[in-house]
């Protein structure tokens, strides 16, 4: 099947050489770093030190490089020698490595997964391990690092009940893939079930937990008020942060806002769409339902912050802008198929979190939150408002579930330094 696979990618590969640079060149995307999707990648200087190892880490877009951070930290401290290769997939990756990975020697995109390109980069980087960050399998480049000798590490693992339907669809495939790993860090009890039913190894699987908690931190009361003022938020205003809302779920969002209101005139929520691209259809939702608002990159250029809505159309900002919620929802749960994104984020905050009940991908994080009352099933804007009016006129319960929600991470921390310290007695064996 994988010698198909390679013979197909290779024919491939002529046809995608000069349609996706005729694209990139038209639109101007993927131009930054167009080499390196071509197997064109930096090539590590070593300059002829064999004692300097080679550490290549895939982390698909923004979410795996936060999670990443932490560990390659770890490794930079206690490794200073290892050379550290980055690869992306999206833009958003691309710009979130040059932010929070400084320290490494390398930040690229993920060459495209065909044989002759995923051939010349295996040769150019000369990785002595290779890590994977969550997910974001390519089977051809795993398939030619496995038969290079080139240990592979999954980090992170998750895979959702909807994902292991897809893998089994490619039957031996996958269970060939997964075996090849020397090991499989997974988030869960859940996904460490689902690999091993996939084909892994049990030997070679453990649940290590989520690295992203360790480069979370709180908000200082200091920055907190820095971004209540920069947003025009009054002190005594009731903030809601809806983040990473998917199309659809504005809709059900602004309704329970409207209901909101009729308590809470001057209730602020403050929505952020999961995409960018999406940030005038978002508009129009809220011009058609006569909702003052104002996007939040136009504050403070001369217009009044005095407005019901704030539009967040800024990257990387979300996870501290929860920290001056009274409440947070997150998004890509009210609708089916969903999945859920992390609920992490606004509990690092010490912040209550509401959500659909579509969230497979993080099916056992949405259960332990919602037995310590962390977390909130909604499936309407009317359970929407009777959950959020609750919360906002218990102030004794809100502060409650802050501390919940401190024990809860720090019970949960630690997962860097053990993966870290994995990957490390895997480089200098």
């Amino acid at each position: 099947m994988m010698t198909f696979y390679n013979i197909f990618s290779a024919l491939t590969a002529l046809v995608v050489l000069p349609l996706f640079t005729l694209y990139s060149l038209l639109t101007g995307k993927k131009r930054q770093g167009l080499a390196h999707h071509f197997g064109f990648v930096p090539r590590p200087h070593t300059h002829g030190d064999k004692s300097r190892k080679v550490l290549w880490v895939h982390a698909l877009s923004r979410g795996e490089i936060n999670a990443a951070a932490p560990i390659l930290r770890q490794i930079r401290e206690d490794s200073p020698n290892t050379l550290i290769a980055v690869s992306v997939t999206t833009d958003s990756g691309f710009e979130g490595a040059r932010e929070r990975l400084p320290f490494v020697d390398h930040i690229m995109f993920h060459p495209l997964d065909c044989w002759p390109f995923i051939a010349l980069a295996v040769n150019r980087i000369q990785p002595d391990l290779f890590v994977i960050v969550d997910t974001g399998f390519w089977p051809g480049l795993l398939h030619f690092l496995h038969k290079q000798n080139v240990p592979m590490i999954l980090i992170n693992g998750r895979i959702s009940k909807k994902s292991i339907r897809r893998y089994k669809m490619f039957g031996p495939v996958s269970g060939a893939m997964f075996k090849n790993f020397s090991k499989l860090c997974m988030l869960n009890q859940q996904s460490l079930d689902a690999v091993i039913n996939l084909g892994a190894d049990t030997s070679c699987v453990r649940i290590c937990g989520d690295s992203k908690l360790d480069a979370l931190q709180p908000v200082t009361d200091t920055e907190r008020n820095r971004i209540r003022n920069t947003l025009g938020i009054a002190d005594g205003v009731y903030v809601w942060v809806a983040g990473s809302s998917h199309a659809g779920e504005e809709v059900i969002i602004l309704e329970a806002l409207k209901l909101l209101l009729t308590k809470y005139p001057d209730l602020t929520l403050i929505l952020a769409p999961r995409r960018m691209e999406r940030i005038s259809e978002v508009q129009d939702l809220l011009a058609e339902r006569n909702l003052p608002y104002m996007r939040q990159s136009q504050i403070g250029e001369g217009g009044s912050t005095n407005k019901g809505v704030i539009v967040l159309d800024t990257m990387g900002e979300l996870a501290n802008i929860y920290s001056i919620a009274d409440v947070c929802f997150v998004g890509k749960s009210l609708i089916a198929p969903g999945g859920g994104h992390s609920l992490i984020e606004p509990v690092v905050q010490g912040k209550p979190v509401l959500h659909g009940p579509y969230v497979e991908n993080i099916r056992d994080t949405a259960d332990e939150l919602g037995e310590t009352g962390l977390g909130i099933t909604v499936r309407n804007a009317q359970e929407i408002e009777a959950a959020i009016s609750k919360l906002l006129e218990d102030e004794s319960l809100r502060n409650e579930l802050a501390q919940q929600a401190q024990t809860f991470i720090e019970e949960k921390k630690g997962a860097s330094r053990e993966i870290a310290s994995l990957i490390r007695e895997h480089i200098i064996k």
